[in-house]
């Protein structure tokens, strides 16, 4: 038996810092460890501020999901103060929270997992007449589909490959014997994600006219921050720079947006998906994971306090197991925690495992001093935590999501999932993998698309009965606040089930935390040894290439990373580490 230790540090193609090292024995992996390799002091900054401006510090915990952490700030802050917004705010803020989720999954699948699968210098040996019948193949009404075009983007690669400047091309495994696609194959998949790169910077124009911009638009406790002008006559200030009021024209502009990202999803992206998916059959049965998976939902058509009515239901299921979806209660102790076990933090006095409203964020860093060769799996060694449900690991994310809309028999979520698998003639334990998981994020990103597209029609019948409240201020001023009081907020990012709670005290934060989406995926093994998803979901992958660690990064992409809302660092005394200016 032989056996071999590999380390994959940093992982590329992710958002923030991420070490795997696993453990294999005769090419299979047989136990890995997943680290954070930087600490996230968020809560901390917020410790005795405002919060009503907790919003704008915790949303720049990450720009790659831009609003999450902002939409899951106000509700906390909403849910303590016991703030409803109206219709039109929970409206507006569903059409940024899916407009996210369309541009970040697109984004990701082309630009981040696509190349774990796809070959690019293969691309250079394809036929371009070959490629523009795949592509009519496919998906007959896109409308890049000549032979002229393919062969303009291979002769663009061709420069590129010539010139040595692959860019962030470079230095992958090209040529690596797990890739399959064939040769026109990858010339589409690569003329899509130039495609795809400059639809994404297009769609978040949506963000810009809610919310002011993009990265990081600007949310408000008690709705949005932007007025809606039913005349068009919104007045100029004093300096002649255009009006900031919403009006009925400028909304109306975004229908052609919602469309193109509607007919690039369903012309574009499912159809590469499907067609990748399809020469990798093997990975609809690698890469299963823990096998329980948890959503908090999000996009609501009721208000946040009728999980019943989200788009995206809310629920818990164990085994795989969608014939029984568990309740979730975030408010709830017994439910859910976060251990330190295997994590460079300490918890006061004996505390196991501890529910975000009593949380603390004290780093202790125990780990051995770099550089080092390998981390020690039976001490700590990570700077993530270890939420649990009930004591349990959970998967979060797409395939979570997806597998609580189909155990909630949603009859959308029903549709598109048979349809993918019978075209690929899949059963539905093939969900259950890295494919599968690619697969799910693809299926919700159509079903984000057309939600896309009901939320702002919604909104619009709104405008045109004269409806344009889009805040409730009436409880804006702390005077108006109990003394103290807390709250839980949440949504769904991306990357899965994001949750902030808050406890405040005489107008001030006293407590904050955070358990993002990656801190249940990324998280380290437990008080009781039990993996988080990425370690558990590498456990009995086959590697064709020690040295090359493609199925690695086959998985680990999968789930989408983004240890930067997992981890964070800044200088003892705050002061701004570094500093990069863009001419």
């Amino acid at each position: 038996m032989t056996s071999t230790r590999i380390v994959v540090d940093p992982v590329t193609r992710i958002e923030g810092h991420l070490r795997i090292e696993a453990m294999l024995e005769d090419g299979v992996i047989k136990d890995a460890i997943s680290s954070g390799t930087m600490w996230r002091g968020i809560e901390v900054i917020l410790q005795g501020r405002d919060p009503r401006e907790a919003w704008a510090f915790a949303q720049r915990i990450c720009g790659v999901c831009t609003t999450v952490h902002a939409l899951a700030s106000v509700r906390c802050v909403e849910d303590a103060l016991g703030i409803r917004v109206p219709q039109n705010a929970d409206l507006i803020r569903n059409i940024l929270f899916l407009t996210q989720m369309v541009q970040d999954h697109v984004i990701h699948f082309y630009h981040l997992h696509a190349l774990d699968w796809v070959d690019v210098t293969s691309a250079l040996n394809a036929s371009a007449s070959g490629t523009a019948a795949l592509q009519k193949q496919i998906s007959p009404a896109w409308q890049n589909s000549s032979t002229d075009y393919f062969a303009g983007v291979q002769a663009t690669l061709k420069r590129f490959v010539e010139s040595g400047q692959l860019g962030i091309f470079q230095n992958a495994y090209w040529g690596h014997p797990a890739y399959k696609l064939p040769a026109e194959g990858n010339l589409l998949a690569v003329a899509h994600y130039l495609e795809a790169l400059k639809w994404q910077k297009e769609i978040v124009k949506i963000h810009a006219l809610f919310g002011g911009k993009n990265p990081h638009p600007n949310y408000l406790v008690g709705g949005m921050p932007c007025s809606i002008q039913l005349d068009g006559s919104a007045e100029y200030d004093m300096e002649g720079h255009k009006p900031i009021a919403v009006t009925l024209e400028r909304l109306k502009s975004l229908k052609t947006l919602i469309q193109n990202a509607i007919n690039l999803v369903e012309g574009l992206y499912l159809p590469d998906l499907l067609l990748i998916a399809s020469f990798y059959p093997e990975w609809a049965g690698l890469g299963g994971g823990p096998g329980h998976f948890m959503a908090y939902g999000d996009v609501p058509r009721n208000g946040v306090a009728d999980p019943a009515n989200f788009r995206f239901p809310r629920g818990v299921i164990l085994g795989g197991n969608l014939s029984n979806l568990e309740s979730l209660d975030l408010a709830d102790p017994a439910q859910i925690s976060e251990q330190v076990d295997h994590s460079w933090y300490t918890y006061p006095g004996q505390a196991g495992a501890m529910h975000p409203f009593s949380g603390t964020t004290v780093p202790n860093y125990s780990g051995p001093m770099p550089p080092y060769q390998f981390l020690d799996e039976n001490a700590k060694y990570s700077w993530v935590k270890a939420p649990r449900w009930r004591g349990i690991p959970m998967e979060v994310g797409p395939l979570a999501r997806v597998a609580v809309g189909l155990a909630s028999e949603r009859q959308e979520f029903r549709e598109v999932v048979d349809e993918a698998l019978g075209r690929l003639g899949w059963s539905e334990k093939a969900l259950f993998s890295t494919m599968g998981r690619t697969l799910a994020r693809g299926l919700e990103t159509r079903l984000c698309a057309r939600w896309l597209k009901s939320e702002y029609d919604q909104l619009i019948a709104n405008v045109n009965r004269r409806d344009v409240a889009t805040a409730d201020t009436r409880r804006w001023n702390p005077s108006t606040w109990p003394t103290r009081s807390r709250g839980s907020g949440f949504t769904e990012a991306p990357r899965g089930a994001c949750g902030h709670w808050i406890q405040i005290s005489r107008g001030k934060i006293s407590n904050y935390q955070i358990v993002v989406p990656s801190t249940w995926n990324a998280s380290p093994k437990d008080r009781l040894e039990q993996r988080g998803a990425y370690e558990s979901a590498l456990l009995g992958t086959p590697m064709a290439v020690a040295t090359q660690p493609l199925e690695i990064l086959r998985t680990i992409h999968s789930f989408d990373p983004c240890l930067a809302c997992a981890t964070h660092v800044m200088s003892p005394d705050g002061r701004k580490l570094s500093e990069v200016k863009i001419v």
